[in-house]
Formats: C-alpha cells, sequence, structure tokens
C-alpha cells in the first residue's frame, strides 16, 4: 500500500486563517511601508508585488539590502528587541501585504509549530544569504556582484523555471545593491547581452541565461574585472 506524501505547510493558508492581530495593507509602487526609524511593532508578509529594503548611514548614504517577493517575510527585527526600523521597506510595485502585530506573531509561533519551524527556516536561510552577500562585497569584482544578483533576482536554484527580472528593479538600484555606479552596471549589462549571457533591452527588461550561471560558477575570464 502506498505511503501518503508528506503534507507540506502552507503559511499562506496558515495566516489566512490566523486569528486577531493581522491586517491586510495595499501599498503603490514607490509607497513607503515603513522608514528607518518609525516604531517597529509588527512582521510583514507579502502576498503580491515586490519590496525593496534599504538603508541610510548617518552621512547619507543609502545602500539596498533586499528585494523581496511574494512569500517572503520582513521587518521581523521587531522580535530581536528592536524598537525602531533599521530600515525602510518601499513597494517597487504594487503590493499586497499582511501586517502581523508582534504579539500575534509571539503566538504563531508559540501555539503552531510547523509555522514556527517554517518560519525559523527562513530566518536561517536569510541570515546565510546576508553572509554571502558580504563574502561577495569583500572578495568578488562588481561585474561579478552584479551577475550573483541578477541569478538570485531571477530566482535561480529555486524550483520552476527562471523568472524575468522585474523591470521596476533600475539600473539606480542594482548599483545600490552591488555598491558600484550606475554607469558600471550599464556596461556590465550591455556586455552580458552582447556575449549572450542576458537579453536586455535597455528599459528594464532582463531576462537571465543559464550561460550567466555558467560563467559565475567556472570563473570565466569575462567576469574577472577589476573593482
Amino acid at each position: 500500500m502506498a505511503r501518503p506524501g508528506k503534507t507540506v505547510f502552507d503559511a499562506q493558508v496558515f495566516l489566512a486563517n490566523f486569528g486577531a492581530g493581522k491586517s491586510i495593507l495595499e501599498f503603490q509602487k514607490n509607497q513607503n511601508v515603513f522608514a528607518q526609524g518609525d516604531v517597529a511593532d509588527a512582521v510583514f508578509y507579502i502576498q503580491k508585488g515586490k519590496v525593496k529594503v534599504t538603508v541610510l548611514s548617518d552621512q547619507g548614504k543609502e545602500a539596498v539590502v533586499g528585494i523581496l517577493g511574494p512569500e517572503q517575510f520582513f521587518g521581523e527585527g521587531c522580535m530581536n528587541g528592536h524598537k525602531l526600523r533599521i530600515s525602510t521597506a518601499t513597494a517597487i510595485e504594487n503590493c499586497v501585504s499582511m501586517a502581523i502585530t508582534k504579539d500575534a506573531m509571539l503566538a504563531a509561533l508559540r501555539d503552531e509549530p510547523k509555522f514556527s519551524e517554517m518560519f525559523m527556516a527562513y530566518l536561517l536561510t536569510r541570515n546565510s544569504r546576508i553572509e554571502e552577500d558580504l563574502i561577495d562585497q569583500l572578495f568578488n569584482s562588481s561585474e561579478r556582484r552584479l551577475a550573483r544578483t541578477l541569478l538570485l533576482l531571477a530566482n535561480f536554484g529555486k524550483a520552476g523555471s527562471p523568472q524575468p527580472i522585474s523591470p521596476n528593479i533600475s539600473q539606480e538600484t542594482l548599483a545600490e545593491m552591488i555598491g558600484t555606479t550606475r554607469s558600471r552596471v550599464s556596461h556590465f549589462m550591455n556586455k552580458f547581452r552582447k556575449l549572450g549571457l542576458i537579453d536586455y533591452n535597455g528599459h528594464g527588461h532582463i531576462e537571465v541565461h543559464n550561460s550567466l550561471l555558467s560563467a559565475v560558477l567556472h570563473e570565466k575570464p569575462q567576469l574577472n574585472e577589476d573593482h
């Protein structure tokens, strides 16, 4: 007799049936979900759209630390004792997110082991990504950093085929993500296109090919420019 398949925990279904302490919020393109310095009192779960997370230094320099999409959490710093937001979250396209109060989130983690397990796995994955980003910034050229960022934005390595990158992710945003200038990003994007590593029309449409992944994994010379 065949054994029943393992049931996959569906966070979307669980949160949809969640009790008090949640609200559904809609944000227009370029609208802030929250700003650095705001009171941190809720965790957000993206149902539709994409969100850019940025940090502003005391010197006024802004850096993009993440681009998040559906079924991802953000604002979880409030669970770690942060009373104020340490970053700004902005919708880069029309977005629907669920806001879950800190108290409600703590109750869900306490009362639903499968949700707690899923959320912990998500945080560990996020932490590993941050460590990889730091290593990338320290040791790789800006060209290689851009190649890796494009692969991540296209969801290479995840289930299903790679996805076109949102046209709302501009060259300026890519430059802020990898720590270089917009002109350098433009130069590298055109180079990748000429090498057949991406499809790119210069107006936001970007499709990443498997050949870019191969170039990164095998450290091909075309991705070895100086910082």
